[in-house]
């Protein structure tokens, strides 16, 4: 009864309004290109880095091998990033691999990359940020034992709902926090590298049984599940490369500033990584390393004593900076998908705030599905690795061959029944697909409840062309 007399006068006041979609990205400032450097280097930089070296050495079996793997994902991510940029430029729209398979090969395809991408893909990968956070928080107060599972979640909930809001309150806020983050985690990286520096310096013995010629390699596995899963481990610590793709069209001069950003983001990181694997090496031998349930706690109780706890909190700081870059670029390609008419949800999804120029319904939708998928929390990370890098050079060709590799290497490996879950569940979207998206039947279904949320939320339709 609150909206009734209301609707008609509401309709009419934004009928011929539009948020463009440039507005939205004001927080780029206009040629400020450290934002957009801060936007891939601090989503790239999360957790991964504090956690996945262990496992990294766990699949591979020595420290020579897991230095490969390390410098092999840097390059993998190098090359990927050089096929987005070339995306970018060419197509210089938001929606990442979205609209590139949408432009390239049709809407059906790109139908599945955008299910994909807004019901698995990103919420899981919110949801295992969320969780990291969670757990690198409550570590001090459980001293040799995990924390509880529920409160686990808790705190994971809460992170997600604090990177939602900031991400819908204010495009600015968002970015401020991205840079402000970033800075910890880089100063924090820093950190661990000069204790490695001091370590050899004092003529460490572990640094000469870890690189030593003889040693290095000793005890390497091989095989394509060991392998395929460390070079997970190791793509997952520079995932992120790719969010500036995301927000294109909310970029300043993206033909100058894309590529810029891109590559000098992906050498902080790569250059970052290395040197921290080092210093985790001049300090822990490869037991130690792999025994570990947080390398950097261990390496921070080893050179700090009883101030080791300073490195849960800077892997909490860590991760949450790498979760707003998350929201930032997420959001936008439900908003993207939506706005192709490739959601078959109300409009709203393809609509901005009138005021603070931010897509909040496609922001709000994405924490919906990330808390569901936080409850539920069922799926490996294993199992959602589905990314494609498409473009017809020799270095996309690469990037597409290890793809593929990531892929199919544990399925053929180690076959398990998540795997066809979630390949059904990505093709079951053709149920969706035919009927509502290809043949648009029952157009008008969700009209009543469009209006209802655009007022309630404040939003009008965003166009891209403004």
């Amino acid at each position: 009864m609150l909206f009734q007399g209301h609707t008609e006068n509401f309709e009419d006041s934004f009928e011929g309004t539009n948020v463009g979609v440039s507005s939205i990205g004001i927080a780029f400032y206009q040629g400020l290109w450290s934002y957009d450097v801060a936007i891939v280097s601090g989503s790239m930089i999360g957790a991964g880095i504090f956690m996945s070296p262990q496992y990294v050495l766990a699949y591979v079996g020595s420290p020579g091998a897991s230095m490969l793997i390390w410098v092999f994902s840097g390059v993998v991510a190098l090359f990927g990033a050089l096929s987005y940029i070339e995306l970018g430029t060419i197509i210089p729209e938001s929606g990442g691999e979205f609209t590139y398979i949408l432009r390239i090969y049709g809407s059906f395809p790109a139908f599945f990359a955008a299910i994909t991408f807004i019901l698995l893909l990103k919420p899981s990968s919110i949801a295992a940020k969320a969780m990291t956070i969670a757990r690198y928080v409550m570590a001090p107060f459980y001293p040799g034992c995990p924390p509880p599972q529920l409160a686990v979640k808790c705190f994971a909930a809460f992170s997600i709902l604090v990177a939602a809001m900031t991400n819908i309150l204010n495009v600015r806020l968002a970015l401020r926090v991205q840079v402000i983050f970033l800075v910890a985690k880089v100063f924090s990286l820093t950190f661990i590298v000069i204790g490695g520096l001091v370590k050899v310096l004092q003529g460490s013995t572990v640094i000469e049984e870890n690189f030593d010629v003889e040693n290095a390699f000793q005890g390497t596995q091989f095989s394509l599940n060991t392998l395929g899963k460390a070079l997970l481990q190791g793509l997952w610590s520079y995932g992120g490369w790719s969010n500036l793709n995301y927000v294109t069209e909310e970029l300043n001069r993206p033909e100058v500033n894309l590529p810029r950003a891109v590559l000098i983001a992906i050498s902080l990181v790569t250059t970052l990584y290395l040197l921290v694997n080092v210093s985790y090496l001049t300090v822990m031998t490869p037991k130690e390393l792999m025994s570990s349930s947080a390398v950097a706690v261990t390496w921070g109780n080893k050179v700090l004593g009883s101030w080791g706890w300073v490195m849960s909190v800077a892997a909490a700081l860590s991760a949450f900076g790498s979760l707003n870059g998350t929201f930032f670029s997420g959001g936008r390609v439900c908003f993207v998908a939506a706005r192709e008419g490739h959601m078959v949800t109300p409009d709203i999804l393809s609509m901005a705030h009138v005021h603070r120029l931010t897509p909040s319904p496609a922001l709000i939708f994405t924490t919906i599905i990330s808390l569901v998928v936080l409850t539920l929390f069922l799926l490996h990370f294993d199992f959602v690795c589905f990314l494609t890098h498409i473009v017809p050079i020799v270095i996309p060709i690469l990037v597409l061959a290890a793809a593929i590799f990531l892929v199919l290497a544990p399925i053929i490996d180690n076959p398990q029944i998540e795997y066809l879950y979630v390949a059904l569940f990505i093709l079951s979207g053709v149920i969706v697909y035919i009927p509502f998206i290809h043949y648009k039947l029952c157009p008008g279904m969700l009209d009543k409840l469009t209006v209802f949320l655009q007022l309630f939320l404040e939003v009008a339709p965003a166009d891209k062309n403004l």
